[in-house]
């Protein structure tokens, strides 16, 4: 227990440590083992300890830790071309998802010469100042006004609120295809389609935050090949680096001489461990793929069979799945009794339960965090 605190408040914590972890399997301070179905928020998508993850930091360690962008790195081009195989985007690098959707809005703004952005409201896009202006909460914004300007919201699948608020002086319109902090609500393909012809009617780009969807979180590398759209830019961080920190904006070539020399940088983004990790973490993923979508299905089903007043709905895509409760029943009191059974889960939107297991959870993993989860959700208060 500590006797002192030289943190600032600004998280809630919970009361230990998670001091060990492996594969889906974390252990805190005082010895006890959790399953967990969170992924560190969606980060540790290949498992805890992952030992050709260990091994290739280590190698790279041994190397060079860093060097500025200003000389050549390999290393960058080699995990640019993993994620743009045969698609015509090129690649920046950064260290987070909000670092990501900043280059993401900077990059908009500079080569469509407008400013407007509309974003959704209970989005979420990050914590520093444009990207929590992109952020449509305002729990989010108190305090921090006045926003950047030029940004907009509408309601998540809605056409008509975009139809009303998009013109020809929109620079972009910033989404999810699931909205993760806002309580896992999967994009419908028909608004997409309708977002995807409005952004070309008025010569708007159109940004697909992919920081919590992408990597195989939804059973495909990024989520927007499910939805049949192609972004003008989209956006990767969390899964990209399964724990260190990487992030990268990409965008269509086309928008390249907007991103000239000087115009947008990052002193620790792209450097050499980081690089070295995704580029692992890219060749592991398309191992763990072709098994998301199974374990999904099983996942939900065995959620389905969970008899309880409790729940209003059971939705979400691939791994990425949210048990939504009714207000009455306390999301927070849940993921407390199921910590006490030693499972990890998290909570998003106004009372939803938000499961996010590493992508490499077995299937007998799969049957025992369902099991516990009913015995929670079944329990009468």
């Amino acid at each position: 227990m500590r006797v002192a605190n030289y943190l600032f408040s600004n998280y809630a914590r919970k009361p230990f440590e998670l001091v060990s972890g492996e594969g889906t399997t974390l252990t805190d301070d005082s010895g006890k083992s959790y399953l967990d179905f969170t992924s560190g928020i969606g980060v540790v998508n290949l498992g805890y300890n992952q030992p050709q993850l260990n091994q290739i930091l280590l190698e790279q360690s041994q190397k060079i830790w860093h060097t500025p962008n200003l000389y050549e790195n390999h290393l960058q081009e080699e995990v640019a071309q993993k994620l743009t195989k045969d698609l015509d985007y090129l690649s920046f690098f950064c260290n987070s998802g909000a670092e990501a959707n900043e280059a993401a809005i900077k990059l908009a703004r500079k080569a469509t010469g407008k400013t407007q952005i509309i974003s959704c409201i209970n989005s979420f896009h990050g914590r520093t100042y444009g990207s929590m202006s992109a952020t449509g909460q305002e729990s989010i914004h108190e305090g921090f006004e006045p926003l950047v300007p030029g940004f907009d919201y509408v309601p998540f699948n809605d056409s008509k609120a975009l139809k009303e608020k998009i013109s020809t002086q929109t620079a972009a319109v910033m989404i999810e295809l699931i909205q993760g902090e806002g309580g896992v609500i999967v994009a419908e393909k028909s608004w997409l389609e309708e977002v995807v012809d409005l952004c070309q009617e008025n010569q708007a780009l159109l940004i697909v935050d992919e920081v919590q969807t992408g990597i195989g979180r939804t059973g495909s590398l990024f989520a927007f090949e499910q939805f049949a759209i192609e972004p003008d830019i989209f956006t990767l961080a969390k899964g990209l680096g399964n724990g260190f920190p990487v992030g990268a904006m990409l965008g269509k070539k086309q928008l390249n001489e907007s991103f000239g020399p000087g115009s947008h940088g990052s002193t620790f983004g792209g450097n050499k461990l980081g690089m070295a990790a995704a580029s692992k973490v890219l060749d592991l993923i398309e191992e763990v793929l072709p098994t998301v979508s199974e374990k999904s299905e099983l996942l939900i089903a065995g959620l389905q069979t969970i008899d309880s007043e409790k729940i209003i709905e059971i939705r979400g895509l691939g791994l990425m799945i949210g048990i939504e409760l009714k207000e009455e029943y306390s999301a927070a009191a849940v993921l407390t009794e199921l910590e006490d059974k030693g499972v990890l889960a998290l909570r998003a939107g106004k009372n939803t339960l938000r499961l996010l297991p590493p992508l490499t959870i077995s299937k007998e993993e799969i049957q025992v965090g369902v099991k516990k989860i009913k015995e929670v959700l079944e329990t009468s208060e």
